[in-house]
């Protein structure tokens, strides 16, 4: 999520604030859904102000959640709205294990878990291979590195009641892990078709825990242009498809075919050949976009399908990340 992306494009930072301020004014709709979703929230420079009376507004709402992604500093994010709202829960979905020490993450989770009487909600993982070599960081193996963090964290002496541990998750031995030594996993991009069966390594009784976290970061496009949003939803993934670890967990979730194809076009050194193998059965699976009526639809199937807190991380066709917060705020 860049600049333009956070707002819309072109858009200075004063009708930023001023779309912001209307949101306050619209009406509150009536919905068919039972259950809210949460929202996924970056607060990029120059706009920092705005984010956070843009998370004020969606606590108004009522939807459960506000993740920071792990894009800027979502734990000064997650600080920040320990005091600007009451009563929603909030967390990092999440912060890169290797980026700080282990002893500075246990100081301040632990400070927002107090500061916001438990609202906090502390996602950890071992991000992407692009991210850490970009600052010169080389990574052991996920699951030993996670164990070990997660370990060292509880041992840091001094900091107070640390807040409740969320571990990034894919397959199934991290899936279990999180149950293991931790208090919740969440997802990205997850195959909704095959979440029953991830999460069968997980023990009812942690399933049906209600302090047990159990998210995923779901990319979202209203639109009532089908392939409009459908084509927003294939670019944001592109740059995941070219991950392996990714491209390991959707064959495991039965898109064989379309992982080979796009190995195959990277060996080639054809990248723009990747969206051809992002297929709109996929993109179903993975992503939500189409109408106000489908998309609130299809939320419904991500609760039916086990993920406690889906996390809609919006996009739009018709501008930059605050027009994407404008049409979804709208549906709800």
């Amino acid at each position: 999520i860049g600049t333009n992306r956070q707002r819309g494009r072109g858009e200075s930072s004063s009708a930023f604030r001023a779309r912001l301020a209307a949101f306050a004014n619209w009406p509150d709709l009536e919905t068919d859904m039972t259950r809210m979703p949460a929202l996924s929230l970056a607060a990029v420079p120059g706009r920092r102000k705005a984010t956070i009376e843009l998370a004020r507004e969606i606590e108004r709402r009522g939807f459960t959640g506000i993740f920071g992604p792990s894009l800027g500093d979502s734990l000064a994010l997650c600080e920040a709205l320990a005091f600007a709202t009451n009563e929603i829960t909030f967390g990092t979905s999440i912060v890169p294990m290797y980026f700080r020490s282990v002893e500075d993450f246990a100081a301040t989770a632990s400070f927002i878990h107090e500061v916001s009487d438990g609202r906090f909600r502390f996602g950890v993982g071992v991000s992407h291979a692009p991210t850490l070599q970009a600052r010169g960081i080389s990574a052991g193996k996920p699951l030993a590195d996670t164990r070990q963090f997660v370990e060292d964290l509880k041992a840091v002496p001094r900091v107070g009641e640390l807040a409740p541990i969320v571990l990034a998750t894919l397959r199934k031995k991290m899936i279990a892990l999180s149950e293991e030594i931790g208090d919740g996993m969440v997802f990205a991009n997850g195959a909704r078709s095959h979440m029953a069966e991830s999460l069968s390594v997980v023990s009812d009784a942690t399933r049906n825990d209600h302090n047990f976290f159990i998210g995923d970061m779901i990319p979202t496009c209203i639109n009532d242009d089908i392939e409009a949003a459908a084509a927003v939803n294939r670019k944001t993934l592109t740059s995941y498809a070219m991950l392996p670890n990714y491209r390991n967990y959707w064959k495991e979730a039965g898109y064989v075919e379309e992982m080979e194809g796009i190995e195959k076009a990277l060996a080639n050194g054809e990248r723009d050949r990747i969206p051809h193998f992002l297929t709109d059965k996929w993109l179903a699976d993975t992503t939500l976009f189409g109408p106000a009526s489908h998309v609130r639809e299809q939320i419904e199937a991500w609760f039916d399908a086990g993920i406690k807190t889906p996390i809609l991380v919006p996009s739009s066709a018709n501008g930059g990340q605050m027009v994407a917060f404008e049409e979804l705020l709208s549906i709800f």
